[in-house]
């Protein structure tokens, strides 16, 4: 049975506008549903997916166990701070909904910048509970990026009634 991609994921997605040649790093992958998603659309590129939850690594595994039989994903109990993936750069690091961002961003952007290839970018995906922290979070976002040396371009859009942010963001 097919697992079922909320709009927030799929809007999210999209706007990677993946040629299926990336390396790509999602950032609190949960269940995989996302990691399903953009494996299915790689060709050649790869799909690494993270969680700090081993019961959500596990299950992401799971349910992309073909894709990982393949080479094409793997799945790794980490921390975007304690991620330790080698000599491996990425050319697209997404996240959709996960707070350190703007909460304390500055070891968390230290790891992106560390783990992307030169040119490569950060995507970042929420969808707040109301028009408020949907502005805090962009107000708390745009001083971190700025704090810690990255550069930002945020864009949106409203699901149904709910309000979606988004951002991509490269080292300066």
């Amino acid at each position: 049975m097919a697992t079922r991609v909320p709009a927030r994921i799929g809007w999210a997605l999209e706007r990677l506008a993946l040629s299926g040649d990336e390396t790509v790093l999602e950032i609190g992958c949960g269940r995989g549903i996302a990691a399903s998603v953009v494996g299915a659309a790689l060709r050649r590129g790869t799909i690494t997916a993270i969680d700090r939850s081993k019961v959500a690594i596990d299950a992401a595994a799971a349910t992309n166990a073909e894709l990982a039989a393949s080479g094409r994903a793997t799945f790794h109990q980490a921390s975007i701070e304690t991620f330790a993936p080698g000599a491996a750069r990425f050319d697209v690091i997404f996240a959709i909904n996960v707070n350190v961002f703007w909460l304390n961003a500055g070891p968390a952007l230290d790891s992106a910048r560390r783990l992307l290839t030169d040119g490569g970018r950060l995507w970042l995906f929420y969808e707040p509970p109301s028009a408020g922290q949907g502005e805090r979070i962009r107000e708390a976002l745009t001083a971190q990026f700025a704090e810690n040396g990255f550069t930002s371009q945020f864009f949106g859009t409203t699901l149904g009634k709910v309000a979606q942010i988004g951002v991509t963001a490269r080292p300066a």
